[in-house]
């Protein structure tokens, strides 16, 4: 679900109005009826990781909804002023209190029924000890045949974990763009 739409100008609070821009654009723009700006709606970025010790990797059990008591890999929105990469390190400290080395981006998924796109980068976790932060229940290593496929919380996850096991079986790893519609 999208949000919703913009009803007011962000710059000088005039209603706006949705319609073509003048400048020749084909999608239709919140225009404001005073200042006559342009306001863009874009997608949001959520960014994370896939935590892993040998075999194992770290999933979090959400604390928060939605999806209150499924797991998930750490991820959240990034922040303004950040990059995927401190996005993703942040979420993994808060979500998991994990010690990790980032290691490249693995995949991009586009959601565009909720207006996202979500980006994961492998993370080598450096321990086995974890401190979860308040939006996670349990933070807690698996095998590939223990991960609990059922109570995954988001497609976007259950997506990165299968090609990341695949790619893992296959001895190397690629980056996966996905569409989920």
């Amino acid at each position: 679900m999208f949000r919703s739409p913009i009803k007011h100008c962000r710059d000088c609070g005039s209603p706006v109005t949705y319609r073509l821009p003048d400048d020749g654009d084909t999608k239709e723009r919140a225009i404001c009826s005073q200042c006559q700006t342009v306001h863009y709606e874009n997608p949001l970025n959520v960014v994370g990781t896939i935590p892993y010790l040998g075999e194992r990797v770290l999933l979090c059990k959400r604390n928060i909804e939605p999806r209150w008591g499924k797991w998930t890999l750490p991820a959240g929105f990034m922040e303004l002023g950040e990059t995927t990469q401190q996005g993703a390190a942040r979420e993994t400290d808060e979500e998991a209190g994990a010690t990790f080395e980032m290691e490249p981006l693995f995949s991009v998924l586009s959601v565009p029924r909720v207006g996202q796109v979500h980006l994961f980068f492998r993370a080598r976790l450096l321990s086995d000890q974890f401190a979860p932060g308040h939006e996670t229940l349990e933070a807690r290593l698996f095998a590939e045949d223990q991960i609990p496929w059922d109570e995954i919380a988001f497609r976007t996850v259950r997506e990165t974990l299968l090609r990341f096991f695949a790619d893992r079986r296959a001895g190397t790893f690629s980056v996966h763009t996905v569409d989920i519609d």
